[in-house]
């Protein structure tokens, strides 16, 4: 069985500012958030990965080097477009309570009802454009496993990684908030039979491992 590790990039100015940063927008990794991903890499140490994809947005590339460098590992890389957060169009670069002024109708549908959310409203990417292009970077990935028992590491972003990873699992758009969000430096781990869905749950936003009691804006 392959497992797949889905990390969510450590924890950014903007993520304590509560703006989205979206696909086109980065911010700086706080200092605190060195400190999670190391503890992570602590959890996950005795985890042998045979390849890692990472998104090239800057906080999500910095979490992985981090992360690869304290694990130890000679762990292939494949920085992929495929890995890249939601586009959010105009909300990007907004604090969520500028958003909510501007567009309220699209804020709320991408947190809460993903089945009403209207990506054209904002000039932004859909849940089905997303997972069109997050879906094959890991169907492949699985594929891709000759043994069928490899250790698979993805980092990339928060609303993105709910999305796909819910859609791994076979859940429906209108669903995919229904066991809510990811924290920064949280794992996610699923488990696949070869590259045919669903695939199974064996952790959703695992942070057990974090030490610093969490905060609001630090799951999306």
């Amino acid at each position: 069985m392959t497992r797949l590790y889905f990390v969510r990039h450590g924890k950014t100015q903007w993520n304590m500012e509560g703006r989205y940063q979206g696909a086109n927008g980065d911010s700086p990794l706080l200092p605190e958030s060195y400190d999670q991903i190391h503890q992570l890499a602590q959890y996950l140490k005795n985890v042998p990965f045979a390849h890692a994809y990472v998104s090239p947005l800057p906080r999500a590339k910095t979490t992985a080097d981090v992360l690869l460098k304290d694990l130890e590992q000679p762990i292939p890389v494949t920085v992929t477009v495929g890995m890249r957060e939601f586009d959010l169009g105009k909300m990007e670069g907004l604090k969520f309570t500028e958003v909510a002024e501007k567009y309220p109708d699209a804020l709320h549908a991408f947190r809460h009802a993903p089945g009403e959310y209207h990506a054209e409203e904002v000039a932004g990417e859909s849940f089905e454009a997303l997972i069109k292009r997050m879906q094959p970077v890991v169907l492949d990935a699985v594929r891709a496993d000759a043994t069928g028992t490899a250790n698979l590491l993805f980092v990339s972003h928060g609303a993105a990684l709910v999305a796909l990873i819910q859609s791994l699992l076979g859940t429906p758009i209108k669903d995919m908030r229904k066991d809510g969000g990811l924290t920064n430096s949280s794992v996610t781990i699923l488990e696949a039979h070869g590259p045919n869905l669903p695939f199974t749950l064996l952790k959703w936003n695992d942070t057990e491992f974090l030490t610093k009691p969490l905060e609001a804006t630090d799951t999306i």
